[in-house]
């Protein structure tokens, strides 16, 4: 089973990021167990979207742009969409690579004895997130990913089962729906750090890069699933964690950390600190490597990791998230701009993805099946009301 594991754990790693460890210690420390059901729907969401990107992959052996770009036949269709594509990813991704180093920063911080080097750990990680990037093909990524996911996987869940939660009260946070009173935001906001955009491109083009025979459906299908079922469980961990732990203020993703310490000892600390340093790291890897893919397949560029340009497009998404951190730039503007795209993104690619993995001269007989269709609709509706949603926040209408 291990050994069919490949691409689905980089996508699990992508959306388990600081980002996510800090919405679900908000969402846990605020309102208990009851949005635990938006992290559910959240990680099926996910398992769809991504299946149907994986499924594609295979099938045609090709980057999703590369596939949408050659299905969109009238020209200036096709060119916006591929300028909305370029603009969300590439843009959002060096605006959010500040915030994945910062948060392994964080956790690197806690466990090192000397505060002396805490102003270089940015140059540092990045450096380190540089090498495995530039020397590393697929295979050795994979591996250093799956051990990397497994170490902030039993880090959470080790703080999750410590802190001894309610069994019944998690049973009926996931699956008794409830909208606590100013909960819709944090909702919004769960399942906008787990159905993240740019994961579908990188699944389609890491696929492609593992399997290359349809005999292997059935692997991309398990190994979505098991991938993406166990970073959805992680989330779940933070959550539970969170909403057992004593917090009275949140800063960041260690508050939490913080407030287990006294309880629970330094073991709940430091176990705290290894998985956002993992979390950190890993997403810090997926956003430059997707931005990079997803220009790729933009610009038509052969040679996959090797070739010159793509390593540029992934150290200048980097080293934006090195300088922004390591000089205290606070890029809102871009920030705010790269959640508009990316809320406009979401929506236009569920729909992209829906209507191609539907199309019989694309996926011929592994089409998409009427249950597949049903939930690919459902999540289209919600994919477009989540980004209307994000789009006026971040214009300041709601």
């Amino acid at each position: 089973m291990f050994k069919k594991i490949g691409p689905g754990v980089l996508v699990a790693a992508a959306f388990v990021g600081p980002g996510t460890i800090t919405m679900c210690t908000l969402a846990g420390a605020s309102f208990g167990y009851a949005l635990l059901w938006a992290l559910l729907v959240s990680v099926i969401a996910t398992i769809v979207l991504q299946g149907m990107a994986g499924r594609i992959g295979l099938i045609t052996q090709s980057g999703l742009v590369d596939v949408v770009r050659a299905e969109l036949r009238t020209p200036w269709i096709r060119n916006m969409v591929i300028a909305i594509v370029l603009g969300a990813i590439l843009v959002g991704n060096a605006a959010y690579e500040a915030g994945n180093i910062g948060g392994a920063t964080l956790g690197l911080e806690q466990l090192l004895p000397y505060p002396s080097v805490k102003p270089f750990l940015p140059a540092i990680i990045g450096g380190i997130i540089f090498m495995l990037l530039w020397w590393s093909n697929y295979k050795i990524l994979e591996k250093i990913f799956v051990g990397l996911v497994g170490i902030m996987g039993v880090s959470f869940v080790i703080c999750a089962i410590i802190t001894q939660p309610s069994i019944g009260e998690i049973v009926k946070g996931m699956f008794v729906p409830k909208l606590p009173e100013n909960g819709l935001l944090t909702v919004i906001a769960l399942v906008g750090t787990t159905v993240v955009p740019y994961n579908l491109f990188l699944h389609a083009s890491l696929v492609k890069e593992k399997w290359n025979s349809q005999k292997d459906l059935k692997a991309v299908h398990w190994d979505t699933l098991i991938s993406i079922g166990l970073g959805g469980l992680v989330s779940m961990a933070i959550l539970v964690t969170a909403a057992a732990a004593p917090i009275s203020e949140i800063n960041n993703a260690l508050d939490m950390a913080k407030a287990l310490e006294p309880l629970f000892g330094q073991m709940a600390f430091l176990f705290m600190s290894i998985g956002l340093l993992a979390a950190g790291i890993t997403s810090a890897i997926t956003a430059p490597l997707a931005a990079a893919y997803v220009a790729s397949s933009c610009f038509g560029w052969k040679g996959g990791m090797q070739h010159k340009k793509f390593k540029m497009v992934w150290t200048t998404v980097l080293l934006c998230g090195v300088v922004f951190l390591s000089f205290d730039i606070k890029p809102i503007e871009v920030i705010q701009f790269a959640q508009v795209a990316n809320g406009i993104l979401l929506p236009v690619m569920a729909i992209l993805l829906l209507w191609v993995v539907n199309k019989n001269s694309v996926m011929g007989e592994h089409r998409n099946s009427v249950v597949q269709n049903a939930f690919g609709i459902a999540i289209v509706a919600f994919a477009i009301f989540l980004g209307a949603k994000s789009i006026l926040k971040v214009i300041g209408l709601f």
